[in-house]
């Protein structure tokens, strides 16, 4: 005789499994610290100033 499925058990573990696979989702998508994003817009600063620099006038 086979062993009796707990239902609630299944139901909850493929509640956290959608959840789990939603949290990777997002962090992918939104997956940037706070300070990663400020050096992220430091370089992007100091890359725009360089840009500014070689620009010719005329």
């Amino acid at each position: 005789m086979t062993q009796p499925i707990n239902l609630n058990r299944f139901r909850k573990d493929k509640a956290r499994a959608d959840k789990k696979a939603r949290a990777d989702k997002n962090a992918v998508k939104f997956g940037q610290t706070k300070t990663q994003k400020a050096a992220n817009k430091t370089k992007l600063k100091k890359a725009l100033q360089d840009l500014d620099r070689h620009k010719v006038e005329g």
